[in-house]
């Protein structure tokens, strides 16, 4: 029994002194790009990828529709160092029954402390012959990444359906795994379903349902963790080019065709600006209202939420976007969520070139000014909270869940920093820098250090001036915006100005405002200027005018529906119930129980909105809207 205790005690101090270094976030080392062993510390992960990393994954497992569980064995492959002989794995409520050598005997593993956020490390005993080991799990039936839709909550009401969601540190809820960004491998599935549901994966991907409903998967180039993804259900395929195609359920496919019709233009254009498509094919899947993202760049197959088919292709900016992912982020990938902009930042970016190139520099313009006034908005609220840290491209997440540093800095912020040494250098020297810099990384990854090192080593070092007038550390490291940070400008939008100007001096009344050709960017930034000055009784002449509570738009409805709360306009509680119990992008939800929250009546209305509404929500989404109703 002593030596039992003495036994615990030692397994206990390791779980301690793992935990401690984990959360030490070591700075970053330039790897060779096909490097076997990683040399970043990531602290949001248990894993051991510096010693022994992971390599490809084979996945065989059945969804057990019944009981809300994925059921099978993940078979890893492994490089490692000489003396290496503990590999430790990210998990989350993993069941594990199993784990096996190559050759079928059994290896020593155990379970560390679990965390509510970072889960529970599997720690594994190699033999020194060991190069793979074969895990058999099942997991929780709450798993953090997988949502178990009803039928009642797809858009046909007839089917479940099954979808993952693994970023940014979720992938451990269903696969054992190195949870980290920095760690790519390569993975085979297998995956049993309903013998009338498709499966699907970020891999090769069927197009027609099959009898069996067991599916073969095959993802040839190296992925990170959080790029993992599944669903299944009742869906189908159209093409939509040469290597581009739509995935969704019956009822809403020819609406999603409609919607994205310009998806092979966008990939052709891509192209031209920044290298060829690297990934074969680009499909994007259509999910049911409960994702809780825009979308979710899994590669050959993003996610997309149905919130973006608007009858009017207004957000297809959202597959642009998505697109743009398959170079940075997918081939060039931030190395921990610290460096969370090197993925959203550069994405932003390529995603406002694309959109310029389709849809002209007029309309780009709308998009990049309602961005930047919701930055300023973010940065503004992250200050009253205490935040003001966060208002860095570099974040310090260490202990926190990497959630947290999905904000409109990384995206925004980020961006207009990459349009600001675009203005320094020229778009062609800048287009000639970016190029060599996804080349150079493709299939690796990079820290904002190693970004801003490859930086001023290829472009900004070969020019005085371009470098003094880039103020790259105030960027980056500074809190805020920059001083010399450029407000973009839109002569559209102008217009709405004019208009509103016009209102507010009682020259105009809403029913006489020009609004022929208004896009849903005119849209928004009129609601978002006249809430600002807008009485109760001018919010009930704008919708009984514009009919806003009973628009189908949901980005329209998400910007009004906040601005009814401010102003305690409560006649639309009906379609803000709807709409709240309807969808579940974390995106329109949260602002909309934000503003309920702040008087006693509205939160004690939402959150019996919210009990109705959360067994729809996937667990990303609910948990945000918990924390806001606390």
């Amino acid at each position: 029994m002593f030596l039992k205790n003495i036994f615990s005690f030692l397994i206990f101090i390791s779980s301690v002194i793992l935990l401690i270094t984990c959360r030490n976030e070591k700075k970053y080392v330039t790897d060779e790009k096909n490097s076997k062993i990683v040399s970043v510390v990531d602290p949001h992960s248990y894993s051991n990828p510096n010693n022994i990393k992971v390599n490809h994954i084979d996945l065989d497992l059945e969804i057990l529709w019944k009981t809300h569980i994925l059921k099978g064995t993940a078979t890893l492959t492994l490089d490692k160092k000489e003396n290496a002989d503990t590999l430790i794995l990210d998990t989350r409520q993993l069941i594990i029954s199993a784990v096996k050598n190559n050759e079928g005997r059994n290896l020593k593993f155990w379970l560390g402390n679990s965390h509510p956020i970072f889960g529970t490390p599997l720690k594994i005993i190699l033999e020194k012959t060991t190069n793979k080991v074969v895990i058999s799990y099942q997991t929780h039936p709450e798993a953090a990444a997988l949502q178990w839709v009803t039928p009642a909550q797809t858009h046909d009401k007839q089917e479940e359906f099954l979808y993952s969601q693994s970023q940014a540190i979720l992938a451990r809820s269903w696969v054992p795994c190195q949870d980290a960004p920095a760690v790519k491998f390569t993975y085979k599935a297998k995956i049993k379903t309903k013998p009338s549901y498709l499966a699907l994966m970020s891999a090769t991907n069927p197009q027609e349902v099959n009898e069996s409903g067991i599916y073969e998967f095959n993802m040839d180039q190296p992925i990170s963790s959080y790029l993992l993804a599944l669903s299944s259900g009742k869906i189908v395929f159209k093409s939509l080019g040469q290597n581009c195609g739509m995935y969704a359920e019956p009822g809403m496919l020819e609406k999603a065709v409609w919607e994205f019709a310009d998806m092979q233009k966008m990939i052709d254009e891509a192209g031209k600006l920044y290298g060829t498509y690297m990934w074969k094919r680009y499909d994007v899947l259509v999910l049911p209202p409960s994702f809780p993202f825009g979308g979710m760049e899994n590669p050959r197959l993003t996610f997309a939420t149905p919130t973006v088919i608007t009858g009017d292709r207004s957000q297809v900016s959202l597959i642009a976007h998505e697109l743009a992912h398959s170079w940075s982020g997918n081939l060039v990938t931030n190395a921990t969520w610290n460096d969370f902009w090197l993925n959203e930042g550069f994405t932003n970016y390529f995603e406002q070139r694309i959109m310029e190139q389709i849809y002209g520099k007029p309309y780009d313009e709308m998009r990049q000014v309602l961005a930047w006034n919701d930055l300023e908005n973010t940065m503004a609220v992250m200050k009253s909270e205490g935040l003001s840290a966060d208002t860095k491209l570099k974040l310090d997440l260490k202990g926190r869940d990497p959630d947290e540093g999905l904000s409109d800095v990384a995206y925004d912020k980020g961006r207009f920093f990459l349009c600001h040494l675009e203005k320094i250098v020229g778009k062609k020297n800048w287009d000639e820098f970016l190029n060599k810099y996804f080349k150079t990384y493709a299939f690796s990854y990079n820290t904002t250090e190693g970004f801003l090192e490859y930086l001023n080593q290829e472009l900004l070092d070969k020019n005085k001036t371009w470098k003094k007038a880039a103020n790259v550390q105030q960027w980056v490291f500074g809190e805020g915006l920059p001083k010399d940070a450029m407000k973009p400008v839109s002569i559209e939008l102008n217009k709405v100005d004019a208009l509103l100007a016009n209102y507010f001096n009682g020259k105009a009344k809403p029913e006489s405002f020009d609004t022929n050709g208004f896009t849903t960017h005119h849209w928004q930034y009129l609601i978002r200027q006249f809430g600002k000055k807008a009485t109760l009784q001018q919010v009930q002449n704008f919708d009984k005018t514009f009919k806003f509570s009973n628009r189908s738009n949901a980005e329209i409805l998400c910007d009004w529906f906040t601005i009814s709360v401010k102003n305690g306009y409560t006649q639309n509680r009906p379609q803000i119930e709807s709409f709240l119990t309807s969808i579940g992008r974390r995106k329109f939800l949260t602002p909309i129980y934000e503003a309920l929250a702040k008087t006693p009546e509205g939160k004690n209305w939402a959150k019996k909105v919210f009990e109705k509404a959360k067994p729809g929500y996937h667990s990303v989404s609910a948990h945000s809207v918990e924390e806001i109703l606390k």
